[in-house]
């Protein structure tokens, strides 16, 4: 009787999962196996409000593994020490696991691979719809601007979603550790779980996301992104089943699930690109401790700006729309350190992807892969454009929800300004610069 082991790393799923749809029909016996690693927490990467999601993902899967007959076994520690003890214990014949694009994912594929030796099988195309690699430019190791990248997705083969395990046969044996728990700074998070994702997925409708993606106070986004981050949804079989939906609606959002890939493609050949510039520009960028607090505490006197920050301190998520100009203030108009932004999202967001993040982060500050490094989002021209009426302004800014429409994203323009409520940091007429202003005098604003 053959025995196979399934690491379940960001593929928290049953369906569409290549590393256990391998083990299955492989072997006799499968033992899924998550293990809670000490250098996730070291790393900064276990922020509560993905550590409590995390935690519902995993009781999610064991229920679903247990209804096809198996169980998650948890182990605590180093997950290439703990997984190559489990293969002893089992005299496992193989170790799956999805391919990874973060240097830390890769680095656990590389002690795994000296634990495990010819044993160990990585699965590609597990997180993305489309592998890093799949597609490269003449003479590079992968595309650096998305238009191109778009036009060679199109054309690159992606295979059919595979169905979920029916029938698991998990030895009874083995212990292993209780299922974590954890508890979130947000008020409210996503229900988690495979079950949830895709229940989220047959009530969201397509039809209008072209024209209210960026809609901040419709919010006609799909809010797949944490389930996309964890694996509770797979990324291929998401784009086959808005492919089958068809319109224009499904096809703005595969375009997105196409800038998803693109991000984890760059991120796999430059894996510093978390941390170091992608394109070096040489900005010496600001330190201001105050203002980054301002910032991060969403009490900067722009209330578009601050309502996105509340928004992803209250909930743990935040519009994409908002992470935009949000991002865009602090590198372009503050002029701080893109760094200090991308580490703040990461430490409050659920669908914190390094890939997705630090790569978006890059592109709002221009030294990433956006071909216009000087664009600047103005907050005040964003806010007139995708908040018209101020509803979503309203929503998160209570202090000041009695300013009528529009007049809500200039407060220092009332005649009596709110009580409470901060003024602008930086003159509202120079937000459109890259090269910040001085500070505003207080007895300058209108209506003060």
């Amino acid at each position: 009787m053959t025995l196979a082991i399934v690491l379940f790393t960001q593929d928290l799923r049953l369906h569409d999962n290549p590393a256990l749809h391998a083990a299955r029909t492989g072997a006799d016996q499968v033992v899924p196996l998550f293990v809670t690693d000490p250098a996730v927490t070291a790393a900064g990467f276990a922020a509560p409000n993905r550590t409590a999601f995390l935690a519902g993902c995993l009781a999610d899967l064991d229920a679903n593994l247990r209804r096809a007959g198996g169980r998650l076994l948890v182990r605590e520690g180093d997950t290439a020490e703990q997984t190559a003890k489990l293969a002893a214990e089992t005299g496992a014949a193989a170790v799956h696991v999805a391919a990874g694009v973060s240097g830390y994912a890769r680095r656990r594929e590389q002690r795994l691979r000296r634990a495990l030796g010819d044993r160990l099988r990585v699965h590609e195309g597990s997180l993305t719809a489309v592998p890093p690699g799949a597609v490269l430019p003449a003479g590079r190791d992968h595309y650096a601007v998305f238009t191109p990248y778009h036009r060679a997705w199109q054309q690159a083969p992606r295979r059919t979603p595979l169905p979920p395990p029916r029938d698991l046969r998990t030895p009874e044996d083995l212990r292993g550790a209780p299922l974590p728990t954890a508890t979130p700074t947000a008020r409210r998070l996503p229900d988690p779980g495979e079950d949830a994702a895709r229940r989220a997925w047959q009530h969201w409708r397509t039809e209008n996301y072209a024209d209210l993606h960026d809609d901040l106070a419709a919010d006609g986004t799909s809010h797949l992104s944490p389930y996309l981050h964890f694996g509770c949804l797979s990324a291929n079989e998401l784009v086959h089943l808005a492919e089958r939906r068809g319109g224009h609606g499904a096809e703005a959002f595969v375009r997105q699930l196409v800038w998803r890939d693109f991000h984890h493609q760059v991120l796999a050949a430059r894996p510093d690109a978390a941390r170091a510039d992608y394109r070096p520009r040489h900005d010496r960028w600001r330190e201001d401790p105050e203002e980054l607090a301002a910032w991060r505490e969403g009490r900067t006197g722009f209330p578009i700006v601050d309502a996105g920050m509340r928004q992803l301190a209250e909930t743990g998520w935040m519009h994409n729309r908002a992470r935009l100009l949000t991002a865009s203030f602090l590198a372009k108009s503050l002029y701080l350190d893109w760094r200090s932004g991308a580490d703040h999202f990461l430490h409050h967001l659920v669908d914190g992807d390094l890939a997705n993040n630090q790569l978006n982060w890059q592109w709002v500050a221009g030294t990433g892969t956006d071909t216009r490094p000087n664009r600047v989002l103005n907050p005040l021209t964003q806010a007139d454009r995708y908040d018209p009426d101020g509803a979503y302004v309203r929503r998160w800014v209570p202090e000041l929800a009695h300013l009528p429409g529009g007049a809500i994203h200039r407060p220092w323009k009332s005649v009596r300004r709110p009580a409470g409520y901060p003024l602008p940091l930086i003159p509202p007429d120079s937000t459109g610069h890259r090269l910040r202003t001085a500070r505003i005098p207080q007895d300058t604003l209108p209506g003060v």
